[in-house]
């Protein structure tokens, strides 16, 4: 499995956890790490073992095994560990080891994660099969079938190169195997892991090349198998290869961190067990340090860090019930940050992950962040599907242990068998794997029958019908929202409830401007697939488009038609860049809503003939509708300069101002008007209304924004109820 020598460049350790029950009869103890992954160096090797006995070799697989599952059958373990030693002897790593340090190193990751018996007995034979004489029939007759699968998963996903050209088949393969078993991708990203751990040898070129893959593809598989422990050290990884510098300096600020005298986070820490202690809670308080890279993200945004961004306090029950026992009591008693408010033990992120996140402010106005989960929840959160055991496994009968989730049914990974099998080509499977990796954030949204559907952030009501009907949603013919009627073109937000409003004729057919407002891999390769299906069908659909916009008289305001009258002026600067089906007629936007591209827009007729333009969610429109006033057909054209309102959210800090001022200049905004609301609970809003050269400079000063120190979040001001 190209296991490479060691001289690794894996970070060093971050400060360590402070914790202790709140009971007020149980001594304090010493906190409970994070799931460290690093304990393993150079493997003790041992000779020829007595028959029946647990060779010296895996005794910290076997401990770290029994610590998860303590009544777990060691044979299979023996047993592969001597057949993986005496096929593996006499092939050495590059650093000089022994290669059987590899799979053993690659066991205990994942025997510290929890993995049960079967993945740990597959992961230490993982290489055999590609590497030595072993075959798939004798792993099937040792171990039986299940771990002959796993083996051979794993193998082939090994027997493509990493090359550029050969990297689609290899993670159309790749997500092949995981969907029939996840454990499959838990083995390939443990094997992943280590490999990182010991680039050192590696040329610079391709350590750089090993690292952008696992950064592009594996950290967000990782990320969205649930499996905390692997993706956070990966980050680590792929930080320190490609950013060194940066790496350097988060290191040295984490190491000047760790020196200071006070601890906010300690401090805190104290009053939660004392909060916790008085309202006779029973609860474990650890301190959880950032990672590098999460470390380097909050600097990056916040600019000087302070004690409390090191860290955050982690709050460890037994029941869920005590879960919001527990913020109650640090809401009731301390000062809470509403705003950082969110309940993922409700509504659980797509990766499994349960938590509820807050925050509370301290009298220097520092702000810590507190997790409150159950130990169980903390093991998923950790361990993701690899703490499932063997998900495929029946639920057992005893519902103290837990119904098991199989994590592949129905979720990310079985809507991305799905799509894949319908991709035309590996190169185009490749591209849309990235593009949906890329999506860091999935929004939940429900259904009227109570079933929830999980989907990338900025997906729309298309996204909606293809992830609930599949390529039925070909007959989709509208939605409604929250109860109310919306057109499929709407973007959906976390929480929202969408009926789907299907039509009842068996030869529906999707609308080609469905492929503009889908977002998810499976509503755009379903679109796709149609409109290649029926040729005919969908140049039927273009002609009609393009006689349409052949009949719409729609010109760019302020250019006359031939029967128009003279140019008028185009209004107020930022109007030239819509399209309005009223010849020679001005524009102006409307004050209330700031629309820019590309906003949905419409238009209405007022006095001196000129239209004013809304988004199409102002409360403007309905009520000017409601009025009898006609609309006019509106459209963005060519870009031009826009005027948008816009409203930053940070913490309190001298010179915030003038920064955030700063960078909006800097990033080629002109500052129309500003207003500044009173702090509160250490926290301040600002609106800014700014004309830019045109909508494409918006993002990057929204990023510009964000980026400054203190601001937490950006975002346009929402239409207000004023006409235009």
């Amino acid at each position: 499995m190209s296991a490479e020598a060691t001289n690794s460049v894996t970070p060093g350790p971050m400060p360590g956890a402070v914790s202790g029950p709140v009971t007020p009869t149980a001594p304090r103890r010493k906190a409970r790490p994070r799931i460290d992954l690093r304990r393993l160096g150079r493997a003790a090797l041992l000779g020829p073992a007595a028959r029946g006995r647990l060779p010296d070799a895996i005794s910290h697989v076997v401990e770290a095994h029994r610590a998860h599952h303590p009544d777990a059958d060691l044979e299979p373990l023996r047993h592969a560990y001597v057949l993986a030693e005496s096929s593996h002897r006499g092939q050495m790593r590059k650093s000089g080891e022994p290669y059987i340090t590899h799979p053993l190193a690659v066991t205990l990751i994942l025997a510290e994660l929890g993995a049960e018996t079967t993945t740990l007995t597959a992961s230490l034979l993982h290489d055999t099969v590609e590497d030595t004489d072993v075959t798939l029939d004798q792993v099937r007759d040792q171990f039986g079938e299940e771990v002959r699968y796993l083996v051979d998963g794993v193998t082939k996903l090994e027997k493509v190169d990493y090359g550029a050209a050969a990297e689609p088949e290899t993670f159309r393969k790749m997500l092949v195997a995981t969907g029939n078993d996840v454990r499959v991708m838990s083995i390939k990203l443990a094997d992943r892991l280590h490999n990182m751990r010991t680039l050192g040898v590696m040329r610079p070129e391709k350590q750089e090349r090993i690292a952008k893959v696992t950064r592009d593809v594996l950290i967000p598989l990782a990320e969205r198998l649930g499996v905390q422990a692997l993706k956070t050290e990966l980050e680590d990884l792929v930080f320190a290869i490609l950013h060194p510098e940066e790496y350097a300096h988060t290191r040295e600020l984490i190491v000047r961190n760790a020196t200071r005298a006070d601890d906010p986070l300690a401090e805190v820490a104290d009053e939660v067990r004392g909060v916790l202690r008085e309202a006779d809670i029973a609860a474990e308080v650890l301190i959880r340090p950032r990672h590098f890279v999460s470390v380097h993200r909050v600097s990056r945004k916040r600019g000087r860090l302070r004690g409390s961004d090191f860290g955050r306090v982690l709050v460890l029950v037994n029941e869920d019930a005590d879960c919001y026992g527990v913020l109650g009591e640090l809401h009731t008693c301390m000062k809470p940050v509403v705003s950082e408010f969110k309940d993922f033990i409700a509504v659980p992120k797509f990766n499994l992950y349960q938590s509820l996140h807050t925050a509370v402010a301290r009298e220097d106005g520092q702000v810590v962040e507190v997790l409150i989960r159950t130990h169980q929840m903390h093991k998923v959160a950790e361990a993701g599907v690899v703490a499932l055991g063997n998900p495929y496994a029946p639920a057992p009968e005893d519902p103290a242990d837990g119904e098991r989730v199989d994590p592949t049914r129905p979720g990310w990974l079985s809507r991305l068998l799905d799509w894949q099998e319908a991709a035309p080509d590996p190169d185009h499977f490749w591209s849309t794997l990235r593009e949906d990796l890329a999506q860091d954030r999935e929004i939940t949204v429900f259904r009227p029958d109570g079933g929830t559907l999980g989907l990338p952030e900025g997906a729309t009501c298309v996204d909606a019908a293809y992830a609930q009907y599949g390529e039925d949603a070909h007959a989709c013919i509208g939605a409604r929202v929250n109860g109310r009627l919306a057109t499929l073109s709407t973007v959906l937000r976390d929480g929202d409830t969408v009926q789907l409003l299907m039509g009842q004729d068996p030869a529906s057919e999707p609308s080609r401007e469905w492929l503009e407002h889908a977002h998810t891999p499976a509503a755009r390769i379903a679109i796709q697939r149609w409109l290649t299906a029926h040729p005919a069908q969908a140049e039927s659909q273009q002609s009609e488009t393009r006689i349409a916009e052949d009949r719409t008289a729609t010109r760019p305001v302020g250019v006359p038609g031939p029967d128009a009258a003279p140019e008028q002026p185009a209004g107020r600067p930022g109007t030239g860049h819509v399209l309005a089906d009223l010849p020679g007629a001005t524009v102006r936007l409307a004050r209330c809503c700031t629309p820019v591209p590309p906003d949905e827009i419409t238009g209405f007729a007022v006095r001196g003939g000129a239209v004013t333009v809304h988004r199409v969610e102002c409360a403007a429109v309905a009520r000017m509708k409601g009025g009898g006033r006609a609309e006019v057909s509106v459209r963005w054209g060519e870009a031009a300069e826009c005027r948008v309102t816009l409203v930053a959210e940070s913490f309190v800090r001298p010179h915030l101002l003038a920064d955030l001022t700063e960078a909006m200049a800097s990033a080629g905004a002109e500052i129309v008007s500003a207003t500044v609301e009173p702090p509160t609970q250490q926290q301040v809003r600002h609106t800014y209304t700014v004309q830019l050269p045109d909508a494409g400079h918006l993002p990057a000063l929204m990023r510009a924004m964000r980026n400054v120190a203190g601001v937490y979040d950006v975002s346009r001001a929402q239409p207000q109820p004023q006409g235009g």
